[in-house]
């Protein structure tokens, strides 16, 4: 079984014209050990921005096509195009993660045990209708879990656990967390707080020291107050 359907996709001209449009896609039917999962939910992570618009003006940017299939156009400014050489005259696919419904699987014990079932999916080019991946980069969501409450499964979660490994690994007895309001920054007070893990978080707002006190974090500081360097 293979579909059709739409996927987002950016591409920078080597004279820095950044173009983001939709394009009918056919996507494959999946091998013995794939799945195809219809896409119903992806969020929009920082690193996913930074590939889709890179360095590009959007102040200035101007819409096109039609609303069935529109574009974005917008320039990256002359003093940057150094940056998006790598990537220049590419069209590329964007969306680190996501979230959906499995509607074909290959032969395999493990893809036909997620047929049917709702998955959060990682593996790029989540910003589409449909995604072929491996059965093994899906992980299924528990009954009554949704797309949209699974979409986040992977990129932030995995980044908290990551420097929570990677602190014990190297031998150290506990973390210092900058723009520690962010969602990653809250993960990260939650699997702190329950591995008995030392945080420092750093915000900048007074807000943000309210919120983070209010999860449990025991040591919030305000890198705007004036006795920010002491403190810390």
């Amino acid at each position: 079984m293979s579909e059709s359907g739409l996927q987002l996709r950016t591409e920078v001209s080597d004279t820095g014209q950044l173009t983001l449009r939709l394009q009918e896609v056919q996507f494959p039917a999946p091998g013995e050990h794939e799945v195809l999962v219809k896409v119903e939910a992806s969020p929009i992570n920082p690193s996913d921005l930074g590939l889709l618009f890179g360095p590009a003006d959007l102040t200035q940017a101007t819409f096109s096509g039609t609303a069935e299939l529109p574009e974005v156009t917008a320039q990256v400014p002359e003093s940057l195009l150094r940056q998006i050489s790598a990537r220049a005259d590419q069209s590329l696919p964007a969306g680190n993660e996501g979230a959906g419904q499995v509607i074909a699987a290959g032969s395999s014990d493990a893809a036909q045990s997620l047929l049917g079932k709702t998955v959060a999916i990682l593996g790029g080019a989540m910003y589409a209708q449909y995604r072929v991946l491996k059965a093994n980069q899906c992980l299924l969501m528990n009954e009554g879990v949704s797309a949209r409450q699974g979409a986040s499964c992977f990129v932030n979660p995995l980044t908290a656990l990551g420097m929570v490994a990677t602190m014990r690994e190297e031998g150290h007895s506990a973390l210092l967390h900058t723009a520690a309001a962010s969602n990653l920054g809250q993960m990260l007070v939650k699997i702190c707080l329950k591995d008995q893990v030392p945080l420092v978080n750093v915000v900048r707002k007074a807000e943000n020291v309210e919120l983070l006190k209010s999860l449990g974090a025991q040591h919030v500081l305000n890198s705007s107050d004036d006795d920010f360097m002491e403190s810390l």
